[in-house]
């Protein structure tokens, strides 16, 4: 037998880890010594070709002599197999019979060669096609929202008859929810807002020497734009991800598919009682904020104007037609429908982990935040051209 190549790592110690390649007529011996663990090897791996010094592997077995091989842990395993893989390339049958026989075993779990990693097929649709898949996907998602809706009227029709599937309990639940446990985040919100205003219009004003004029403009701004505006964002970001993260839940903990599964219609049992609360309180919500909102104006103005409280009530009054508070009102209701069937799709159409319910409750309150500013710019444009 001859020594065709050996190799050892540091010799810190008697101990430390090393091997050699011997070869015979028949056979290729690796001898392993010292101990082979995580502290000593290192992470050392046997070179790809680390058979390229032996005369010829045709016909020929290799084996580990493992006489001189003192402790190992997993370490071992990897360096056998890194072994393996190379005897494999050039056809050289490893013999595991040598080893240990909880070697053999862990080093039999392993595969011959690591897996292949599959390149990411790249996407090739041209620009056009993306464009349409998306419009197409956006079509389909206004239509599932049409019929869902739909489905939401047709259930408030029934239960004014008496015969929808809402239980008078689960509604009264929900109106309390989206209703008096959010005035105190709407009173502070609506009052700072409308602060702010009168701060803001007093400076300026006052430049003219019209600070009069502020009560105009807080309440016109509260009664036509910011209540609404503010109500809304509140309520998308409060109760629309309250609605996405319990329909998400019952999703994945599969009480929806119980609900199908016994013929009761989720439309009904679940959607109508959080949509019509909020339809009902959004409203009303709306021409409470605009009362704190001016009454903000009024704590303001009160400090940095000379005017009697009576008579900054009266200019408000003056001042602000009915026709704005109507158009506010008529706002929040679009606002309140559109926050309430967008939480509902998204909690419908969420996954069924944990994370997904957090997924969903944020992409229900960005989606009603951006859908709120989109349909007010939409109202803004009708009012202008009716001459509100």
């Amino acid at each position: 037998m001859t020594e065709t190549r050996a190799r050892a790592m540091p010799q810190t110690s008697s101990s430390a880890p090393s091997w050699s390649l011997q070869e015979s007529k028949d056979t290729l011996c690796l001898a392993l010594k010292g101990t082979w663990d995580i502290h000593t090897q290192n992470g050392a791996r046997f070179p790809q070709d680390g058979f390229s010094s032996a005369s010829s592997t045709v016909g020929k077995t290799l084996i580990v002599d493992t006489s001189a091989l003192q402790n190992w842990d997993v370490s071992l395993i990897s360096f056998l197999w890194s072994v393996k893989r190379a005897a494999s390339q050039v056809s050289l049958p490893l013999d595991e019979k040598s080893l240990p026989a909880s070697a053999q075993r862990l080093l039999a779990l392993l595969p011959d060669k690591p897996p292949e990693v599959t390149p990411r097929p790249q996407n090739k649709e041209r620009l056009l096609s993306r464009m349409g898949g998306k419009c197409l996907n956006s079509l389909t998602e206004v239509g599932t929202m049409a019929s869902l809706a739909m489905d939401v009227a047709r259930g408030a029709a029934r239960a004014m008859h008496g015969k929808s599937a809402m239980r008078l309990k689960d509604l009264l639940v929900d109106i309390w929810n989206a209703g008096p446990s959010a005035l105190l985040i709407v009173s502070i919100v609506n009052f700072l807002v409308g602060s702010i205003l009168a701060f803001v219009g007093l400076i300026e004003l006052r430049k003219f020497a019209a600070e009069i004029y502020v009560t105009n403009l807080v309440g016109i701004a509260s009664a036509r734009e910011i209540s609404a505006i503010m109500t809304a964002i509140i309520m998308a970001g409060r109760t629309g991800g309250a609605y996405a993260a319990r329909i998400s839940t019952m999703l994945g903990n599969e009480e929806i598919d119980a609900l199908q599964v016994t013929g009761i219609p989720v439309s009904g049992y679940i959607l109508l009682p959080s949509i019509l609360s909020l339809v009902i309180m959004m409203p009303l919500l709306y021409l409470y904020g605009t009362v704190v909102s001016i009454f903000g104006g009024f704590v303001v103005s009160m400090s940095m104007m000379d005017i009697s409280p009576v008579g900054y009530w009266l200019a408000t009054f003056d001042g602000v037609d009915l026709n704005q508070f109507i158009f506010g009102f008529i706002k929040s209701l679009f606002f309140a429908a559109f926050i309430a069937l967008a939480a509902c799709r998204v909690g419908l159409k969420a996954g069924r982990s944990a994370a997904d319910v957090g997924i969903a409750a944020t992409r229900a309150v960005v989606i009603g935040i951006v859908g709120i500013i989109a349909l007010d710019a939409v109202f803004a444009i009708i009012a202008n051209a009716i001459g509100i």
